[in-house]
């Protein structure tokens, strides 16, 4: 399956942008980013699997979960995502970082900022996230953790859920 997916890495600025086109609504796929129900069954690379550990999706509010690989086993880290300002069915942010099964921050990582836009356009819904990262050396050393193939992965797994 072509999956159309836009992944442009900017090392002078420590961000990456990615654009993908959903041939559906707005409102559908912004509830497979919003409800944790639904990204547990797209986010993360097969056959890996997300499953969120608790979401508060309000600003200010917290989405933690695991990897949970194909034989069933977690981590090793966790993850968090701070949320920032949301516009219902437009946009919203979070600050990302690794955690551990408790929700301490691990320092060793430093958060990444994201940025994820919806807007309807003729073919379906034009998702842009934009992920800023603290410095050229912590954006490479997330890319050689194979951030581009799993995240690009999940992006397709998403395609392929709501068709």
């Amino acid at each position: 399956m072509e999956s159309n997916i836009i992944f442009n890495k900017d090392f002078d600025a420590a961000s990456i942008y990615v654009m993908k086109i959903y041939k559906a609504d707005v409102s559908t796929v912004w509830n497979h980013f919003t409800k944790s129900e639904l990204l547990d069954q797209w986010w993360g690379p097969k056959p890996w699997r997300c499953q969120t550990v608790k979401q508060d999706f309000r600003a200010g509010g917290i989405w933690m979960y695991a990897m949970i690989g194909p034989n069933g086993e977690k981590g090793p880290m966790y993850a968090q995502s701070q949320y920032g300002e949301i516009t219902e069915h437009r946009s919203l942010d979070w600050m990302s970082a690794f955690c551990d099964e408790k929700g301490k921050i691990n320092e060793d990582f430093p958060r990444s900022k994201w940025l994820l836009g919806f807007t309807g356009v003729e073919e379906g819904t034009k998702v842009t996230i934009n992920i800023h990262y603290h410095s050229e050396e912590v954006m490479k050393k997330i890319l050689e953790m194979g951030f581009e193939e799993g995240f690009t992965m999940g992006l397709s797994q998403l395609e392929e859920l709501i068709g």
